[in-house]
């Protein structure tokens, strides 16, 4: 039951293939390469490498934020092309669920950092359940340091995941005892972690809609934003 993987959230571009054994190739990549220009080329690519034709693919993963707008749109818009053309399951994995998957340990609470800009994070916080993770803290958009309280909070150790705790943890002067900082390859962005969790889904019969599934924006984008101001003060000025 091979399964094809994309995370496409952040900076890192990583592709995987995987079944219900093992992982057979996955590729990750963090350049100045855009994903539009990379992703389809690594999909290729892993495939050959894991030996595995598209038509033996038997479903895809893909996260589906919170994280970079645009790379979150072009991962799920290629996901849902390659399911839609293969007529094979989609199933969409939330960015932080996909790095839990670092820790499948029990009794230790994954917490992820993902720059939401302007000194706020994406976060959410999850827990292994002995076959996959359960989310106890919803997503949400935090400062940095309100979202590293909320840990000291947390009864037990938390490990951080996600692109601010490479960015920003060493600038913070202070960090609650039970707060761990892994070292920077066990806390970025995998499709290795995506597929699992993609399987994990789709061994209770779990699958997504190919036209209906949306990425998980949480805050609007900046475009929006300045959007919105500009038509306030237009109408403002027209009255």
């Amino acid at each position: 039951m091979p399964i094809l993987a994309m995370d496409t959230a952040t900076m890192v571009s990583s592709v995987a293939v995987a079944d219900e054994k093992r992982l057979l190739a996955e590729l990750i990549v963090e350049n100045k390469l855009t994903h539009s220009e990379t992703l389809l080329p690594h999909v290729e690519q892993v495939l050959a490498m894991a030996g595995v034709k598209r038509e033996e693919l038997t479903a895809v993963a893909a996260s589906m934020g919170p994280g970079s707008f645009t790379g979150l749109r072009i991962g799920l818009a290629a996901a849902k092309a390659i399911a839609y053309g293969l007529d094979i399951p989609l199933v969409g994995i939330p960015t932080i669920e996909g790095l839990a998957w670092h820790y499948p340990v029990p009794d230790v609470t994954v917490a992820g950092f993902i720059d939401a800009q302007k000194g706020n994070v994406y976060t959410a916080h999850y827990r292994w359940n002995g076959t996959g993770f359960d989310e106890v803290k919803s997503i949400e958009v935090l400062s940095l340091a309100e979202a590293v309280a909320a840990c000291a909070e947390v009864d037990g150790p938390v490990m951080a995941v996600g692109d601010m705790v490479a960015k920003k943890f060493g600038r913070l002067e202070e960090l609650s005892k039970n707060l761990q900082i892994p070292p920077r390859h066990m806390l970025m962005p995998r499709a290795a972690n995506i597929a699992m969790a993609g399987l994990a889904r789709l061994s209770k019969g779990e699958t997504d809609s190919v036209m209906d599934l949306e990425p998980i924006y949480i805050r609007k984008s900046e475009a929006e934003v300045l959007w919105e101001k500009r038509q306030a003060k237009a109408q403002q000025e027209a009255q």
